[in-house]
């Protein structure tokens, strides 16, 4: 007895979104990572802001870790749950040392630009095996990230001008 039959879901479409939300997962460890860190590390003029966005932001990927790991399993998958297998796997890397806002902020935003690319492929593989469920956690993933994305770039545009 498996969940999938109970979904009305084709095995081996959702086979392939689960592949993609394994990617995702990997990814989104390493990226969480990296979040904690940039927190941990940040100095100078942005400090404030940027120390607590940080944190907002290590928070949010925490939360979709646990989402994407579930979603797996609610489609017959098995997450991985080592992180010497994540790295393995993931395309992004780890990042250590940075305490300046500006690099740290870029480093984000290059990070966004590869999981919106991946997202939109697992959305594009769960639209065809009718999973509208993962369909919805890919579009308010993306929803979210491309307004911080967004965000972020006006954050970097520097100073006023008069």
């Amino acid at each position: 007895m498996k969940t999938v039959d109970y979904l009305h879901l084709d095995e081996s479409g959702v086979n392939k979104v689960v592949e993609g939300l394994k990617q995702l997962l990997a990814d989104f460890q390493v990226f969480y990572t990296n979040l904690r860190g940039f927190h941990w590390e940040i100095k100078g003029h942005g400090f404030f802001v940027l120390h607590e966005k940080f944190e907002n932001m290590y928070d949010d990927a925490a939360e979709k870790v646990d989402e994407l790991a579930e979603r797996i399993l609610m489609l017959g998958g098995v997450p991985e749950n080592k992180f010497s297998e994540y790295l393995k796997v993931a395309q992004i890397k780890e990042v250590s040392g940075v305490s300046c806002g500006e690099e740290a902020v870029k480093h984000i935003l290059d990070t966004f630009s590869y999981l919106i690319g991946e997202e939109r492929k697992v959305l594009s593989l769960a639209s065809e095996a009718n999973d509208e469920s993962t369909v919805a956690l890919m579009s308010d993933y993306l929803t979210e990230q491309e307004k911080t994305v967004w965000m972020l770039v006006a954050y970097l545009s520097g100073e006023c001008k008069k």
